[in-house]
This record gives structure tokens, C-alpha cells and sequence, in this order.
């Protein structure tokens, strides 16, 4: 037992713990603005639920689910702790149910270019004129956490409970068929468990994900080859 911790503690180097924090940090900061643009979305249409709840905050334990978290970190997927939300202060219930649940990853797209564009800018005019080890770190922060809130917002538009792709599409559903599937809403939860450690829409994602950042890419002027460099 001892052998093992003393050889995990030998392999451990600066750069190690330096990467872990960065998919932490920049993990945490995805999943607060995702969660907030929710709660911000709900406030402008007459929903004061998440704020009464404290949750249009940028304190990130707020927001945080740890399997969520863990799976983002390894999975480059996740999901946080849903905003709470009361249909009953909306005009159009369905519609604007839908649209506070887009928000979030509409909310994510939006940080991946500006992290993008924050990478962009640090490669052409920090990096490649004056180095250093702080402009390097710097860069694989923002790289990191526009490949993330890449992968949260595509990741939650998948059409399972509780992710938002699902309140979207039950939206558009009649409203027998869409109280019918509300009943059975709490069993979405071990399904999308399931479809992240089976890697069962694992191809599909990475390649929405990929096709993304290489928009991204261009948008920006990022090296898209030392983006996949980076990944």
C-alpha cells in the first residue's frame, strides 16, 4: 500500500497538477455559466424562482453535481444541478420552458467562441512574441474551456430527461403525450448515466464536438492543428 502511494506521489509532476486544476477550474466555470444563463433566461420571462433560490450566482458549489463534474473532467461531457424553475410564473408555459432550457447550451456556444477568441488572441500576441510558461497555461485554460462548454452545450441537447434537449422537445409534443412523459421523467436520470459510461452516442458526439471546434477554429483564427494538439 505504501509502495503505491509512494510511486503515485513520484509520477506526480507540476505539469500533472497544473492540467488537473485547469479541467477543474475551467469545468466548474462551463457549468456556473450554463446554470446561470438558465436562471437568467427564466427571470426574463417571469420566473423568480432561481433567483429566490440563490442560484443566479458564480459560485460554482451552488451549481455543482459531482458526478456531473467528474464526468465532464473525464468524459469532456456532463451536466450540473438543474436550476429550479416554476412553469406556473410563466405566460406560455411549454414555449417558455423550452426557451429557458435552450439557453443554457445556447449560453455555452457563446463562451466557446469568446474562449476562443481569448486563445486566439493570447497565441498571436502573448505567446508567439514572448513565451513564457504563464501564456502557455493561460491558452490551455481557454482551450480547455471552449472544448468543455463545447461539449455541455452540445451534450445537454440530447433529447433525455433531465437534459434540455428533452424540454425542447417536449415542447413541441401534444400535451397528452408530453404530461404522459413527464410522469416518467425521473428515470431519465439513470438513462443518461448510462449513455455517457456505455459510450453509447460516444462517435456521434465527438464528432458534432469536433466539426464545432473546427468552426470555432475558424472564426477565431486559432491553429485548428494546435487545437487537436491541446485536446
Amino acid at each position: 500500500m505504501m509502495g503505491s502511494i509512494a510511486t503515485f506521489l513520484q509520477n506526480l509532476n507540476l505539469y500533472s497538477l497544473a492540467s488537473l486544476a485547469i479541467s477543474v477550474l475551467s469545468a466548474l466555470f462551463c457549468i456556473t455559466w450554463h446554470e446561470v444563463s438558465h436562471g437568467l433566461a427564466a427571470l426574463a420571462l417571469g420566473d423568480p424562482t432561481a433567483k429566490n433560490q440563490g442560484r443566479l450566482t458564480l459560485n460554482p458549489i451552488k451549481h455543482l453535481d459531482p458526478l456531473g463534474l467528474l464526468m465532464m473532467i473525464v468524459a469532456k461531457v456532463g451536466w450540473a444541478k438543474p436550476v429550479p424553475i416554476n412553469a406556473r410564473y410563466f405566460k406560455h408555459p411549454k414555449r417558455d420552458i423550452a426557451i429557458t432550457a435552450l439557453a443554457g447550451p445556447v449560453s455555452n456556444f457563446v463562451l466557446a467562441y469568446l474562449a476562443m477568441l481569448g486563445a486566439s488572441a493570447v497565441y498571436h500576441f502573448w505567446l508567439v512574441r514572448t513565451g513564457g510558461i504563464v501564456s502557455q497555461y493561460v491558452l490551455i485554460f481557454l482551450v480547455e474551456i471552449a472544448v468543455l462548454s463545447t461539449g455541455l452545450g452540445i451534450f445537454n441537447l440530447i433529447p433525455v430527461s433531465p437534459l434540455d434537449g428533452s424540454k425542447v422537445l417536449y415542447a413541441l409534443l401534444p400535451d397528452k403525450v408530453y404530461y404522459t412523459i413527464l410522469r416518467y421523467e425521473r428515470w431519465g436520470m439513470i438513462l443518461m448515466v448510462a449513455i455517457v459510461l456505455l459510450g453509447v452516442l460516444d462517435s456521434p458526439l465527438s464528432w458534432l464536438i469536433y466539426h464545432f471546434l473546427q468552426l470555432l477554429c475558424r472564426g477565431s483564427g486559432f491553429p485548428w492543428q494546435l487545437l487537436l494538439y491541446l485536446m
